[in-house]
């Protein structure tokens, strides 16, 4: 009896052992029947591997662009002239001949000093030149006769010419006792009223000339070799557009804020703009009709240079291209793709050369 007990033990002991060795090695055969691999005959595993290795990405079908590379600015509109009017010399104002805010012409009087003083002057200097002319015309005439010297002559000539030379000087200083208009234009509000006592610090008035207006800006200064005289400038006043061109460019680049100043002229001719307003200005520095142009997120680096991937066959392929004009959205594409081609612009990290891909969306502008 316990022969026979300890048999059944040790054959216990044995289909136990064999199971531990075996099983591991038949698992994979009925969990490979199981799933139908084990039958050639089922194929629907495979199948459904390999629609899974199918991409869905969107697609764009490359069509003639153009391609704009415009520059945006601030700008402060000026007038084309101006000026705060003042005397050149000191005294009593003794009349004003203008209204504020009225149009003046160039060389309106404007205002007068006192010159009472300067016009007795004149008067006595005048005298004087009418005595030394019938003086040198009488010594003129004994001089050829011989009855003087010619030094003698010469002394009576010479204060002539003095005395001409004073009266033009009393005549210059009158004149500084005017103020005149320097150009057209329109005067502002005056500062001083008749009466007051005036010198060349002492500020009458203003005066602008509205139109034409300049057009004061700022670009970056890699632009500085694109802008020449006469570039067209676009800018904005109350959402509406005025067209200008470029007669200034500033020979040297502003070194703290590394820009160079531009100045454009806008002939004004209805004054409907105001010197002193903001503007907002564009500068198209270039423009490229029928371009290739592809949105900038489906451009890859690479350390050979730049890639995209395109649509063909229904698998992804590898393209190496040359780029362009650049702009905020858009890339210029010079070499590697034409027109009609169909970019692929997602999902690209996963992407890799004759990758099986279904185009889910296709943008056609």
């Amino acid at each position: 009896m316990n022969k026979k007990f300890k048999g059944i033990i040790t054959l216990s002991l044995i289909v136990v052992i064999a199971a531990i060795i075996f099983y591991p090695k038949i698992k994979p055969v009925f969990s490979s029947r199981a799933s139908g691999d084990g039958n050639p005959n089922l194929r629907g595993g495979q199948g459904s591997m390999g629609a899974r290795q199918i991409l869905s990405v969107s697609g764009f079908l490359i069509k003639p662009v153009q391609m704009n590379d415009p520059i945006n600015s601030i700008a402060t509109l000026l007038p084309d002239e101006e000026v705060d009017l003042s005397f050149e010399t000191s005294g009593k104002i003794v009349s004003i001949n203008f209204t504020e805010g009225t149009r003046v012409k160039k060389g309106d009087l404007l205002a007068k000093i006192n010159d009472k003083p300067l016009q007795a002057q004149l008067q006595k200097l005048v005298a004087q030149r009418k005595l030394a002319e019938e003086k040198e015309f009488r010594q003129r005439s004994l001089l050829d006769k011989d009855a003087i010297s010619q030094e003698s002559y010469d002394q009576i000539v010479t204060e002539l010419q003095s005395n001409e030379a004073d009266i033009n000087l009393v005549k210059a200083r009158i004149f500084e006792t005017e103020l005149h208009a320097p150009f057209d234009g329109i005067i502002g509000l005056r500062y001083i009223s008749e009466g007051g006592y005036a010198n060349p610090s002492t500020k009458i008035a203003r005066l602008v000339k509205v139109s034409p207006l300049k057009i004061h800006f700022s670009i970056p200064e890699r632009y500085a070799d694109e802008v020449n005289l006469g570039f067209p400038v676009s800018f904005y006043v109350d959402d509406q557009i005025y067209e200008a061109a470029v007669y200034a460019v500033d020979p040297k680049i502003d070194l703290d804020t590394r820009t160079i100043v531009i100045r454009a002229i806008y002939p004004n001719r209805k004054e409907e703009l105001k010197p002193g307003r903001f503007a907002q200005v564009s500068l198209l520095l270039s423009q490229i009709d029928n371009a290739i142009a592809i949105p900038t997120q489906a451009l890859i680096p690479e350390m050979e240079g730049e890639m995209v991937y395109a649509y063909r066959n229904g698998k992804a392929s590898y393209i190496k291209v040359t780029t362009g004009l650049r702009t905020e959205s858009l890339i210029q594409i010079v070499d590697g793709l034409k027109f009609g081609d169909t970019l692929i612009t997602t999902g690209i990290l996963q992407l890799r050369e004759n990758l099986p891909v279904v185009l889910d969306t296709l943008i056609t502008s």
